[in-house]
């Protein structure tokens, strides 16, 4: 275990994982927390806590996971966004600002790993029944449901496919991309 917010604990997390199991082939960066705030009430270090978990974690675990996959001329590195980057969502601009992030970042290193035997994509699930869905008040998440055209949150199993495609021998031509599943909530 580690926080993904806290450089040494990356690194260490990866020299382990190095150590244990001698390469990474495969890097799910999906760690995150969930706040809410109104902009104008936010605090700085609401803003500060939930980026450094989101985006600042996905960085730093894919710099340290890249290092390993440079020398393998192998990986997949799959980064979770939220189908929120594109829509937005009230009392949560600092979670959608993270996750537009990570699409754009996600993009970006595909551009600079193009050419290697390491591809790059992005995760962005609609409401999923998770933990951290789970802290937010309950009003909150029966309007959340009531936006969803299929009329219901998603649980896990209807979202791992997504990652487990991605990872796979089939999804070998996504590069740079994007898959939501979302019930219908947003259509990229």
């Amino acid at each position: 275990m580690a926080d993904v917010s806290n450089e040494e604990d990356v690194v260490g997390m990866i020299e382990r994982i190095k150590d244990d199991f001698g390469t990474i082939d495969i890097l799910v960066n999906n760690a995150g927390i969930v706040t809410t705030a109104l902009v104008h009430e936010m605090k700085s270090s609401m803003w500060n806590e939930l980026l450094a978990v989101h985006l600042n974690g996905t960085f730093m675990c894919t710099r340290e996971a890249l290092k390993i996959m440079y020398k393998n001329n192998y990986g997949r590195i799959i980064n979770t966004a939220s189908q929120l980057a594109s829509k937005g969502h009230d009392g949560l601009a600092h979670y959608t600002a993270a996750k537009g992030a990570i699409i754009s970042f996600t993009r970006s290193l595909s551009l600079e790993i193009g050419d290697k035997n390491i591809r790059v994509n992005c995760v962005a699930p609609g409401a999923t029944d998770t933990r951290m869905l789970s802290e937010l008040p309950a009003e909150r998440i029966e309007e959340i449901r009531q936006t969803i055209p299929k009329g219901k949150i998603a649980n896990i199993d209807e979202i791992t496919p997504a990652y487990l495609f991605l990872a796979s021998n089939d999804g070998n031509h996504f590069v740079g991309q994007t898959i939501s599943p979302n019930g219908g909530d947003l259509f990229l």
